[in-house]
C-alpha cells in the first residue's frame, strides 16, 4: 500500500496577495515600533515633571532629579550677594514654602509676590538649585500650572485672568548687600 504522493496547493494570484499585505502590515507595525522605542527614548532625558511646594514636602524627589517647580515668589524673601549673579529665594503654592538658590540672569518681569516656574533639582539640604527661571510675560499672566495648583489648594480667588488681587507684593527686588 503505497501512499499517494503529495500534491502542492498552487499559489493563486489571491494567495500572492494576501502573503504580500501581511508582509507588509508585520513591517510597517515593526518600523512604527521602533520609531516610537526611540522617539520615546530620545525624550527620557528632556522630559521634566512640574511640582508644586506642597508636594515637594509631601513626597521628596531624590537630590539630584531634575524637575520643574512652580509658585508664587514669597514677599521679602529674595536676596542677592553683592557684586555676584547668586541670588536666593523662596517660593509657595500657599501651604509650604521651598528655599531657592539660582545662579543667572533673572528674567526682567521677576518680583515677590508673582508666580514662577523653576527647573532645576533638590539637593542634600532641602534647597532647589535652579537652572532656569521662567517668570510672568505680561501684567496679567500667571503660569497655567501655578493656577491650577492654586485652584486645587482652594486658594485660587478670582476667574479674571486679568486680576492679580491674591498676589501679595509686586515690588521689584532689592539687592541686599
Amino acid at each position: 500500500m503505497s501512499a499517494a504522493p503529495k500534491m502542492k496547493p498552487k499559489k493563486t494570484k489571491a494567495s500572492l496577495r494576501k502573503r504580500r499585505r501581511i508582509y507588509l502590515i508585520v513591517t510597517s507595525m515593526t518600523v512604527l515600533s521602533l520609531a516610537t522605542f526611540l522617539v520615546l527614548s530620545a525624550m527620557k532625558e528632556g522630559i521634566q515633571f512640574y511640582k508644586d511646594p506642597s508636594q515637594i514636602v509631601e513626597n521628596r524627589p531624590a537630590s539630584g532629579q531634575s524637575f520643574r517647580l512652580g509658585g508664587l515668589v514669597v514677599a521679602g524673601s529674595f536676596t542677592k550677594l553683592a557684586g555676584t549673579m547668586n541670588y536666593k529665594f523662596s517660593i509657595t503654592d500657599t501651604v509650604e514654602e521651598v528655599k531657592i538658590e539660582y545662579k543667572g540672569l533673572l528674567p526682567d518681569l521677576f518680583r515677590e509676590g508673582q508666580g514662577v516656574i523653576l527647573e532645576g533639582s533638590l539637593n542634600e539640604n532641602n534647597i532647589y538649585i535652579a537652572s532656569r527661571v521662567l517668570a510672568k510675560h505680561d501684567e496679567n499672566y500667571m503660569p497655567k500650572e501655578v493656577v491650577d495648583s492654586l485652584k486645587k489648594q482652594g486658594v485660587w480667588q478670582h476667574d479674571d485672568e486679568s486680576s492679580n488681587e491674591n498676589i501679595p507684593n509686586k515690588n521689584a527686588p532689592e539687592t541686599i548687600k
